[in-house]
Protein backbone atom coordinates (compact mmCIF):
# COMPACT_ATOMS: atom_id res chain seq x y z
CA UNK A 1 0.00 0.00 0.00
CA UNK A 2 1.74 2.97 -1.26
CA UNK A 3 0.83 6.23 1.19
CA UNK A 4 0.85 10.12 -0.20
CA UNK A 5 1.00 12.86 1.82
CA UNK A 6 -0.11 16.36 -0.10
CA UNK A 7 -0.92 19.75 0.82
CA UNK A 8 -3.86 21.86 -0.60
CA UNK A 9 -2.28 23.31 -3.96
CA UNK A 10 1.20 22.48 -2.91
CA UNK A 11 3.74 22.24 -4.43
CA UNK A 12 3.95 18.89 -7.04
CA UNK A 13 5.91 15.65 -5.68
CA UNK A 14 7.85 13.44 -7.54
CA UNK A 15 6.86 9.95 -6.82
CA UNK A 16 7.59 6.53 -7.78
CA UNK A 17 4.85 5.14 -9.20
CA UNK A 18 4.46 2.55 -11.51
CA UNK A 19 2.30 2.70 -14.88
CA UNK A 20 -0.62 1.27 -13.48
CA UNK A 21 -1.01 3.34 -10.35
CA UNK A 22 -0.27 6.55 -12.50
CA UNK A 23 -3.13 5.75 -15.04
CA UNK A 24 -5.37 4.80 -11.93
CA UNK A 25 -4.66 7.59 -10.10
CA UNK A 26 -5.25 10.06 -13.29
CA UNK A 27 -8.63 8.49 -13.85
CA UNK A 28 -9.66 8.64 -10.08
CA UNK A 29 -9.69 12.96 -10.71
CA UNK A 30 -8.74 13.87 -7.65
CA UNK A 31 -4.88 14.80 -8.29
CA UNK A 32 -3.07 16.60 -11.18
CA UNK A 33 -1.07 13.68 -11.92
CA UNK A 34 1.48 13.24 -15.01
CA UNK A 35 4.38 11.33 -16.10
CA UNK A 36 7.73 13.13 -14.68
CA UNK A 37 9.38 13.98 -17.93
CA UNK A 38 13.04 14.59 -15.39
CA UNK A 39 12.89 11.33 -13.63
CA UNK A 40 11.89 7.83 -15.59
CA UNK A 41 9.62 5.72 -13.65
CA UNK A 42 8.21 8.42 -11.18
CA UNK A 43 5.01 10.54 -11.14
CA UNK A 44 4.46 14.21 -10.80
CA UNK A 45 2.07 14.43 -8.43
CA UNK A 46 -0.16 17.75 -7.31
CA UNK A 47 -3.05 18.16 -4.32
CA UNK A 48 -6.21 21.05 -5.86
CA UNK A 49 -8.96 22.22 -3.79
CA UNK A 50 -9.79 18.53 -2.71
CA UNK A 51 -8.90 18.37 0.98
CA UNK A 52 -8.97 14.76 3.50
CA UNK A 53 -8.71 11.48 2.91
CA UNK A 54 -9.15 9.10 0.31
CA UNK A 55 -8.24 5.51 -0.89
CA UNK A 56 -7.96 4.55 -4.80
CA UNK A 57 -8.37 0.93 -4.85
CA UNK A 58 -6.53 -0.50 -8.30
CA UNK A 59 -7.82 -3.71 -10.17
CA UNK A 60 -4.85 -5.86 -8.47
CA UNK A 61 -5.96 -5.63 -5.12
CA UNK A 62 -3.28 -2.46 -3.81
CA UNK A 63 -4.23 0.38 -2.53
CA UNK A 64 -2.94 4.21 -2.35
CA UNK A 65 -3.56 5.91 0.39
CA UNK A 66 -3.86 10.03 -0.50
CA UNK A 67 -3.91 12.53 2.80
CA UNK A 68 -4.34 15.66 1.47
CA UNK A 69 -4.10 18.97 4.07
CA UNK A 70 -5.63 22.22 3.62
CA UNK A 71 -4.37 25.33 3.74
CA UNK A 72 -6.60 26.53 6.05
CA UNK A 73 -6.39 25.47 10.16
CA UNK A 74 -8.42 22.67 10.31
CA UNK A 75 -10.53 24.31 13.40
CA UNK A 76 -11.57 27.38 10.75
CA UNK A 77 -12.36 24.37 7.96
CA UNK A 78 -14.95 22.71 10.38
CA UNK A 79 -16.46 26.58 11.43
CA UNK A 80 -16.60 27.11 7.80
CA UNK A 81 -18.42 23.96 6.99
CA UNK A 82 -20.89 24.55 10.09
CA UNK A 83 -21.50 27.79 9.50
CA UNK A 84 -23.00 27.06 5.96
CA UNK A 85 -24.91 24.40 7.25
CA UNK A 86 -26.46 26.47 10.06
CA UNK A 87 -25.31 30.30 10.89
CA UNK A 88 -27.75 30.54 13.65
CA UNK A 89 -26.83 27.14 15.75
CA UNK A 90 -22.91 27.02 15.07
CA UNK A 91 -20.76 28.70 18.06
CA UNK A 92 -16.69 28.51 17.99
CA UNK A 93 -16.86 26.50 21.00
CA UNK A 94 -18.28 23.52 18.61
CA UNK A 95 -14.77 23.50 16.33
CA UNK A 96 -12.04 23.29 19.26
CA UNK A 97 -9.74 20.43 18.42
CA UNK A 98 -5.83 19.68 18.31
CA UNK A 99 -3.80 22.19 15.67
CA UNK A 100 -1.80 19.22 14.66
CA UNK A 101 -4.75 17.04 14.12
CA UNK A 102 -5.38 15.80 10.63
CA UNK A 103 -9.02 16.63 9.13
CA UNK A 104 -10.63 13.16 9.55
CA UNK A 105 -9.46 12.37 12.95
CA UNK A 106 -10.57 15.98 14.01
CA UNK A 107 -13.70 15.75 12.49
CA UNK A 108 -14.43 11.78 13.57
CA UNK A 109 -13.42 13.29 17.77
CA UNK A 110 -16.14 16.17 17.19
CA UNK A 111 -18.44 13.97 15.64
CA UNK A 112 -17.80 11.45 18.18
CA UNK A 113 -17.91 13.54 20.97
CA UNK A 114 -21.20 16.15 20.32
CA UNK A 115 -22.81 12.47 19.42
CA UNK A 116 -22.25 11.01 22.43
CA UNK A 117 -23.37 14.22 24.40
CA UNK A 118 -26.75 14.32 22.38
CA UNK A 119 -27.21 10.05 23.28
CA UNK A 120 -26.44 10.40 26.87
CA UNK A 121 -30.43 10.91 27.96
CA UNK A 122 -31.23 8.29 25.74
CA UNK A 123 -32.31 7.48 21.94
CA UNK A 124 -34.64 9.82 20.51
CA UNK A 125 -38.20 8.83 19.63
CA UNK A 126 -40.67 10.01 17.60
CA UNK A 127 -43.59 9.18 14.98
CA UNK A 128 -42.71 7.06 11.97
CA UNK A 129 -45.39 6.77 9.58
CA UNK A 130 -45.22 3.02 8.59
CA UNK A 131 -47.33 1.51 5.91
CA UNK A 132 -47.96 -2.43 6.48
CA UNK A 133 -50.02 -5.29 5.63
CA UNK A 134 -52.22 -6.55 8.84
CA UNK A 135 -54.80 -8.44 9.74
CA UNK A 136 -56.25 -5.91 12.40
CA UNK A 137 -56.77 -2.31 11.98
CA UNK A 138 -54.28 -0.47 13.21
CA UNK A 139 -54.41 3.86 12.16
CA UNK A 140 -56.17 3.66 9.05
CA UNK A 141 -57.11 1.54 5.92
CA UNK A 142 -55.34 2.61 2.73
CA UNK A 143 -58.57 1.67 0.61
CA UNK A 144 -57.49 2.29 -2.65
CA UNK A 145 -54.60 -0.56 -2.43
CA UNK A 146 -56.86 -3.00 -0.24
CA UNK A 147 -58.94 -2.60 -3.23
CA UNK A 148 -56.12 -3.12 -5.87
CA UNK A 149 -54.13 -5.75 -4.30
CA UNK A 150 -56.94 -7.72 -2.28
CA UNK A 151 -59.91 -7.63 -4.89
CA UNK A 152 -62.39 -7.63 -1.86
CA UNK A 153 -61.14 -9.78 0.81
CA UNK A 154 -61.65 -8.71 4.19
CA UNK A 155 -58.00 -9.58 5.41
CA UNK A 156 -55.49 -9.22 5.21
CA UNK A 157 -55.50 -5.29 5.28
CA UNK A 158 -53.85 -2.43 3.90
CA UNK A 159 -53.18 0.18 6.82
CA UNK A 160 -51.56 3.26 7.71
CA UNK A 161 -50.37 4.58 10.98
CA UNK A 162 -48.23 5.92 13.16
CA UNK A 163 -45.06 4.19 15.44
CA UNK A 164 -43.73 5.78 18.45
CA UNK A 165 -40.18 4.31 17.41
CA UNK A 166 -36.24 4.95 18.04
CA UNK A 167 -36.46 4.34 14.16
CA UNK A 168 -36.21 7.98 13.32
CA UNK A 169 -34.62 10.39 10.79
CA UNK A 170 -32.15 11.50 13.29
CA UNK A 171 -31.03 8.13 14.75
CA UNK A 172 -30.75 6.93 11.45
CA UNK A 173 -28.55 9.60 10.68
CA UNK A 174 -26.40 9.70 13.30
CA UNK A 175 -25.90 5.56 12.82
CA UNK A 176 -24.83 6.34 9.01
CA UNK A 177 -22.41 8.54 10.09
CA UNK A 178 -20.95 6.21 12.87
CA UNK A 179 -20.99 3.80 10.14
CA UNK A 180 -19.11 6.28 7.31
CA UNK A 181 -16.03 7.17 9.78
CA UNK A 182 -15.47 3.57 10.55
CA UNK A 183 -15.16 2.44 7.71
CA UNK A 184 -13.02 5.06 6.21
CA UNK A 185 -8.96 4.28 4.81
CA UNK A 186 -7.84 7.33 7.20
CA UNK A 187 -6.39 5.95 10.59
CA UNK A 188 -8.74 7.18 13.75
CA UNK A 189 -7.29 7.45 17.60
CA UNK A 190 -8.14 4.27 19.44
CA UNK A 191 -10.41 6.41 22.03
CA UNK A 192 -12.59 7.42 18.92
CA UNK A 193 -12.68 4.66 17.29
CA UNK A 194 -14.06 2.97 20.47
CA UNK A 195 -16.70 5.95 21.38
CA UNK A 196 -17.72 5.18 17.37
CA UNK A 197 -18.18 1.29 18.14
CA UNK A 198 -20.34 1.85 21.10
CA UNK A 199 -22.31 4.27 19.64
CA UNK A 200 -23.01 1.93 16.55
CA UNK A 201 -24.34 -0.38 19.03
CA UNK A 202 -26.62 1.71 20.30
CA UNK A 203 -27.96 3.15 17.76
CA UNK A 204 -28.68 -0.45 16.28
CA UNK A 205 -32.61 0.19 16.52
CA UNK A 206 -31.90 2.72 13.79
CA UNK A 207 -32.87 1.58 10.05
CA UNK A 208 -29.22 1.27 8.07
CA UNK A 209 -29.50 3.97 4.92
CA UNK A 210 -28.45 2.70 1.57
CA UNK A 211 -25.28 4.03 -0.07
CA UNK A 212 -26.32 6.27 -2.69
CA UNK A 213 -29.20 7.10 -1.68
CA UNK A 214 -31.22 10.43 -0.18
CA UNK A 215 -30.28 10.97 3.25
CA UNK A 216 -33.90 11.14 5.93
CA UNK A 217 -35.19 14.65 6.00
CA UNK A 218 -34.93 15.87 9.85
CA UNK A 219 -36.65 19.61 10.75
CA UNK A 220 -34.87 21.40 14.25
CA UNK A 221 -37.02 21.47 16.94
CA UNK A 222 -37.53 21.57 20.79
CA UNK A 223 -37.87 17.95 20.53
CA UNK A 224 -34.53 17.20 19.32
CA UNK A 225 -32.52 20.32 20.20
CA UNK A 226 -29.99 18.32 21.74
CA UNK A 227 -29.36 16.14 18.95
CA UNK A 228 -28.73 19.01 16.56
CA UNK A 229 -24.90 19.81 16.57
CA UNK A 230 -24.13 16.26 16.39
CA UNK A 231 -27.07 15.71 13.44
CA UNK A 232 -25.57 18.83 11.39
CA UNK A 233 -22.08 17.18 12.08
CA UNK A 234 -23.75 13.70 10.82
CA UNK A 235 -24.87 15.60 7.71
CA UNK A 236 -21.39 16.76 6.94
CA UNK A 237 -20.00 13.39 7.59
CA UNK A 238 -22.12 11.96 5.11
CA UNK A 239 -21.70 14.75 2.36
CA UNK A 240 -17.59 14.48 2.77
CA UNK A 241 -18.01 10.19 2.16
CA UNK A 242 -20.05 11.09 -0.84
CA UNK A 243 -17.01 10.64 -2.71
CA UNK A 244 -17.09 6.82 -2.69
CA UNK A 245 -17.58 6.10 -6.44
CA UNK A 246 -16.42 3.58 -9.70
CA UNK A 247 -14.27 4.90 -12.44
CA UNK A 248 -13.59 1.74 -14.65
CA UNK A 249 -12.06 -0.27 -12.89
CA UNK A 250 -10.70 2.20 -10.02
CA UNK A 251 -12.68 2.25 -6.64
CA UNK A 252 -12.40 5.13 -4.88
CA UNK A 253 -13.57 5.59 -1.08
CA UNK A 254 -12.77 8.67 1.07
CA UNK A 255 -13.92 11.96 2.89
CA UNK A 256 -12.83 14.45 1.04
CA UNK A 257 -14.46 18.25 0.78
CA UNK A 258 -14.26 20.52 -2.18
CA UNK A 259 -12.78 23.14 -1.15
CA UNK A 260 -14.29 25.69 -3.79
CA UNK A 261 -17.97 24.86 -2.43
CA UNK A 262 -17.36 25.23 1.00
CA UNK A 263 -15.64 28.63 0.31
CA UNK A 264 -18.80 29.33 -1.59
CA UNK A 265 -21.17 27.96 0.61
CA UNK A 266 -19.35 30.21 3.69
CA UNK A 267 -19.63 33.47 1.34
CA UNK A 268 -23.27 33.22 0.33
CA UNK A 269 -24.59 31.94 3.53
CA UNK A 270 -22.49 34.67 5.43
CA UNK A 271 -23.93 37.09 2.74
CA UNK A 272 -27.23 36.16 3.11
CA UNK A 273 -27.43 36.55 6.46
CA UNK A 274 -26.35 39.76 6.45
CA UNK A 275 -29.38 40.76 4.85
CA UNK A 276 -31.57 38.80 6.70
CA UNK A 277 -33.28 41.16 8.25
CA UNK A 278 -33.63 44.19 5.70
CA UNK A 279 -35.88 44.76 2.80
CA UNK A 280 -36.18 42.00 -0.12
CA UNK A 281 -34.84 38.89 -0.50
CA UNK A 282 -31.32 37.27 -1.15
CA UNK A 283 -31.10 33.91 -3.85
CA UNK A 284 -28.00 31.28 -4.23
CA UNK A 285 -27.41 30.43 -7.68
CA UNK A 286 -30.02 32.35 -9.21
CA UNK A 287 -30.76 31.64 -12.52
CA UNK A 288 -30.80 34.38 -15.36
CA UNK A 289 -30.30 34.45 -18.82
CA UNK A 290 -27.55 36.85 -20.99
CA UNK A 291 -29.27 37.01 -24.15
CA UNK A 292 -33.73 37.97 -25.67
CA UNK A 293 -34.08 34.07 -26.36
CA UNK A 294 -33.08 32.72 -22.93
CA UNK A 295 -30.40 30.72 -24.60
CA UNK A 296 -27.09 31.16 -22.56
CA UNK A 297 -27.59 30.71 -18.64
CA UNK A 298 -26.19 32.61 -15.81
CA UNK A 299 -25.79 31.20 -12.52
CA UNK A 300 -24.00 34.06 -9.78
CA UNK A 301 -23.80 32.80 -6.76
CA UNK A 302 -25.47 35.34 -4.85
CA UNK A 303 -28.03 38.06 -5.95
CA UNK A 304 -30.26 40.73 -3.47
CA UNK A 305 -33.36 41.58 -5.04
CA UNK A 306 -35.89 44.51 -4.06
CA UNK A 307 -39.55 43.45 -2.81
CA UNK A 308 -40.67 43.39 -6.38
CA UNK A 309 -37.91 40.76 -7.47
CA UNK A 310 -35.72 43.74 -8.87
CA UNK A 311 -32.06 42.88 -9.23
CA UNK A 312 -29.97 44.98 -6.45
CA UNK A 313 -26.76 43.43 -6.11
CA UNK A 314 -24.74 40.41 -7.32
CA UNK A 315 -21.81 38.76 -5.66
CA UNK A 316 -19.83 35.75 -7.02
CA UNK A 317 -17.33 33.62 -4.66
CA UNK A 318 -14.07 32.54 -6.16
CA UNK A 319 -11.70 29.90 -4.36
CA UNK A 320 -8.48 30.01 -6.00
CA UNK A 321 -4.66 29.01 -5.59
CA UNK A 322 -2.16 32.09 -4.94
CA UNK A 323 -1.49 33.70 -8.65
CA UNK A 324 1.08 36.54 -8.54
CA UNK A 325 -0.87 38.09 -11.69
CA UNK A 326 -3.89 39.04 -9.46
CA UNK A 327 -7.35 38.15 -10.17
CA UNK A 328 -7.90 36.10 -13.48
CA UNK A 329 -9.41 37.72 -16.39
CA UNK A 330 -11.90 35.06 -16.44
CA UNK A 331 -13.47 35.97 -13.64
CA UNK A 332 -13.93 39.58 -15.24
CA UNK A 333 -15.87 38.50 -17.64
CA UNK A 334 -17.65 36.93 -16.27
CA UNK A 335 -19.07 39.39 -13.81
CA UNK A 336 -19.67 41.91 -16.12
CA UNK A 337 -21.44 39.60 -18.14
CA UNK A 338 -23.83 39.27 -14.60
CA UNK A 339 -23.89 42.82 -14.74
CA UNK A 340 -25.35 43.13 -18.13
CA UNK A 341 -27.92 40.74 -17.91
CA UNK A 342 -29.10 41.83 -14.40
CA UNK A 343 -29.13 45.62 -15.26
CA UNK A 344 -26.41 46.40 -12.40
CA UNK A 345 -23.90 49.17 -12.68
CA UNK A 346 -21.87 47.14 -9.74
CA UNK A 347 -20.44 43.90 -9.22
CA UNK A 348 -18.82 41.68 -6.44
CA UNK A 349 -15.88 39.13 -6.68
CA UNK A 350 -15.26 37.54 -3.22
CA UNK A 351 -11.88 35.44 -3.28
CA UNK A 352 -10.19 33.93 -0.03
CA UNK A 353 -6.70 36.15 0.37
CA UNK A 354 -3.72 35.22 -1.78
CA UNK A 355 -4.84 37.04 -4.74
CA UNK A 356 -4.69 40.53 -4.47
CA UNK A 357 -5.94 43.24 -2.22
CA UNK A 358 -9.62 45.10 -2.26
CA UNK A 359 -9.62 47.04 -5.97
CA UNK A 360 -12.28 47.99 -9.00
CA UNK A 361 -12.11 47.88 -12.28
CA UNK A 362 -14.34 50.70 -14.36
CA UNK A 363 -15.57 48.66 -17.68
CA UNK A 364 -14.70 51.57 -20.59
CA UNK A 365 -17.60 52.29 -22.49
CA UNK A 366 -20.30 50.23 -20.34
CA UNK A 367 -20.55 52.47 -16.91
CA UNK A 368 -20.17 49.55 -14.80
CA UNK A 369 -17.33 48.67 -11.54
CA UNK A 370 -16.58 45.60 -11.03
CA UNK A 371 -15.22 45.40 -7.40
CA UNK A 372 -12.85 42.65 -6.08
CA UNK A 373 -12.49 41.51 -2.30
CA UNK A 374 -10.60 39.08 -0.41
CA UNK A 375 -11.45 36.91 2.64
CA UNK A 376 -8.70 35.81 5.52
CA UNK A 377 -9.79 32.32 6.28
CA UNK A 378 -7.03 32.38 8.92
CA UNK A 379 -8.95 35.34 10.66
CA UNK A 380 -10.61 33.77 14.19
CA UNK A 381 -14.46 33.06 12.93
CA UNK A 382 -15.54 36.90 14.20
CA UNK A 383 -13.31 38.83 12.60
CA UNK A 384 -13.53 37.02 9.55
CA UNK A 385 -17.68 37.60 9.93
CA UNK A 386 -16.63 40.79 10.24
CA UNK A 387 -15.13 40.81 6.96
CA UNK A 388 -18.24 39.52 5.02
CA UNK A 389 -19.91 42.60 7.18
CA UNK A 390 -17.97 45.23 5.05
CA UNK A 391 -18.36 43.32 2.21
CA UNK A 392 -22.38 43.48 2.63
CA UNK A 393 -22.17 47.11 3.08
CA UNK A 394 -20.27 47.34 -0.43
CA UNK A 395 -23.32 45.73 -1.52
CA UNK A 396 -25.84 47.73 0.28
CA UNK A 397 -23.95 50.87 -0.86
CA UNK A 398 -24.51 50.46 -4.62
CA UNK A 399 -28.10 50.86 -4.22
CA UNK A 400 -28.59 53.63 -1.47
Amino acid sequence: MTVLELAEYGPPLSVALDDVTGRALARSRLLDIAPDPEVAGNWRVRAGNKVGVAAVHMPDGSSVILRIAPKVPIARLLFLLGFSRSPKGWRSEHVQVDSDEDLLPAFARLFAMEADEALRQGLLKGYRTTDETALVVRGRIRLGDQLSRRYGQLIPLEITHDEYTTDIAENQLLRAACEALLRLPGRLPPDVRGVLLRLRVRLAEASPLTRGGRLPVWRPSRLNARYQVALRLAELVLHGCSVEHRSGDVTVQGFLFDMAKVFEDFVTTALREEFAHGDGYCVLQATHYLDDRNAIRLIPDFVRYDRAGTPLAVADAKYKAQKPEGFPDADLYQMLAYCTALNLAEGHLVYAKGNAPHGAHRVRHAGITIHQHALDLELPPPALLGQVGDIADHLAAAVR
